[in-house]
């Protein structure tokens, strides 16, 4: 007999306060705003409304965390047993934090619990063991003398997340930084700030000195443009989309900021006529809809081999037609609700758009149920480079379908867009593989899979998706600088 799971029961919000100084304090204007379920269009609970003048009370206690306290004197080994401690809190509390992020993201909770929180964990283990291997090297120069380079923290950093992977992407920023001995103020999203807050309590839990890390929710024109603007402020890093990273460019430039961004994609996924058809219908669909499709390398872009079109896309079709949508506690549910009113209503008007340009919806093309922001799994055919669906990033579960005839037809359009953040190619014919991942302009390349993500392997862009690196020894780069000491003999 088939069993039936119980759905999850409603996790405790137990943090909604600002975090700085290694303190929970209301926001200093004493306003609050709401998160909401997207399940249910409910409030879950009211958050501290942070502005310009908390982000400069995190600002300072970063800044004497960094200069004055026991972190800055702390030996990198020390560092790393401390990331260590905080990944097997966070592994500890796994369940509840999964449940939490189902909640407030919208998220199904058996991704949350299989995908997102075992790659927070693994991530800061990874960092915590390159806390003590950040070197610097001897150099032999022309004359008598000894140089050496020094590897030294950035300083304090701000760090500006998404709502997407909420606590995944506290990960990618907080490893690297901690592992270098920087100082952290970081604004989680409004749509999804509970699981950073629990987070930054965890981090006290273990140990780390009040100011090291600070967590300031709030709105991006208000607490992330002062983030971003602030004089004590070394380095900003950014994840979400191209048009806010180059107004943070722009503020930035006074104080010459060094930033690193990971932003948006429309990726090529690419079907060969001798594929694995059944393999690649499954990579296809998951490498489009999991997270309810939204993921900035989203292969939202399939190209399909004129030869084996046809019988592709009805398993395509089959696939995504029995996709179980549903409550994100429910454990059975394989997608939830888009994040927030603004991304359902901004998804459903591509889909509309992708219906007036010309574009056949094979499936879904609907909101799904009557509560919540659910969008029905969405496949187009019949889709052309110019549509908007095909050029647009449209962050959520919206497959374009598009054939091709030629082998350099197709290499020249996967190529025809302003990002470069991830492609993949389904094929057995090897030296095919290998010429896709040379040619085609992305920073990561997926074969015969989609979505295979691990510490240690760079994530980042091309183009409009980015500038720098996250994970592996190219994220911990930009949280260094380079010092040169030279000595007479």
């Amino acid at each position: 007999m088939a069993t039936t799971l119980e759905p999850v029961a409603l996790p405790k919000v137990r943090h909604t306060e600002c975090f700085i100084d290694g303190k929970w304090v209301p926001a200093a204007s004493g306003k609050t705003f709401a998160t909401m379920n997207p399940a249910t269009e409910e409030e879950i609970a009211q958050v501290a409304e942070g502005d310009a003048a908390d982000i400069d009370r995190a600002v300072k206690a970063a800044r004497k965390a960094f200069e004055n306290s026991a972190w800055s004197r702390i030996d990198a080994r020390d560092r790393g047993r401390l990331i260590y401690r905080l990944a097997d809190l966070i592994e500890e509390e796994i369940d509840e934090l999964a449940a939490l992020e189902a909640l407030d993201n919208g998220k199904p909770v058996r991704d949350a619990r299989a995908a997102d929180l075992p790659l927070v964990v693994d991530c800061l283990r990874y960092y915590a063991g390159f806390a003590d291997k950040i070197q610097g090297a001897t150099i032999p120069v022309r004359g008598n003398y000894f140089t050496y380079t020094r590897k030294e923290p950035v300083g304090v950093v701000g760090q500006i997340i998404p709502w997407n992977f909420p606590m995944l992407m506290v990960a990618w920023k907080w490893g690297p930084a901690l592992a270098a001995g920087c100082t952290i103020v970081m604004k989680p999203a409004e749509q999804t700030p509970l699981t950073c807050l629990r987070m930054a309590q965890l981090a006290k839990e273990a140990g780390f000195p009040d100011g090291v890390i600070n967590v300031v929710p709030g709105f991006g024109p208000t607490a992330g443009a002062a983030l971003v603007k602030h004089p004590g402020v070394d380095k900003i890093a950014f994840t979400g989309e191209h048009r806010t990273a180059q107004i943070i460019m722009r503020d930035a430039s006074e104080s010459l900021k060094r930033l690193t961004f990971e932003l948006g994609g429309k990726s090529p996924n690419v079907i060969l006529a001798d594929a694995d058809l059944d393999a690649a219908a499954a990579g296809t669909h998951f490498g489009l809809f999991f997270n309810q499709g939204q993921c900035c390398c989203a292969g939202s872009r399939v190209f399909v081999d004129e030869r084996v079109h046809d019988e592709f896309v009805a398993r395509l079709k089959k696939l995504a037609a029995t996709r179980k949508l549903g409550n994100p506690l429910d454990r059975s549910t394989e997608q939830g609700p888009q994040v927030d009113q603004a991304q359902f209503d901004k998804i459903m008007k591509y889909i509309q758009l992708g219906q007036n340009e010309g574009a056949n919806c094979l499936t879904g093309g609907k909101r799904f149920g009557d509560r919540g922001y659910f969008v029905e799994p969405t496949v187009f055919e019949n889709v052309t480079d110019d549509m908007s669906i095909a050029r647009d990033e449209i962050f959520g579960p919206v497959m374009s379908v598009l054939k091709f005839k030629e082998w350099e037809e197709l290499i020249q359009r996967a190529n025809n867009t302003m990002f470069g953040l991830a492609a993949a190619v389904w094929t057995r014919d090897v030296g095919r593989a290998h010429e896709f991942a040379r040619r085609v302009r992305a920073g990561t390349i997926w074969v015969n899979c989609y979505d295979v993500f691990d510490a240690a392997a760079p994530f980042g862009g091309f183009k409009m998706s980015g500038q720098g690196r996250e994970l592996g020894e190219e994220g911990m780069k930009p949280y260094t600088e380079s010092k040169t000491v030279t000595i007479q003999l």
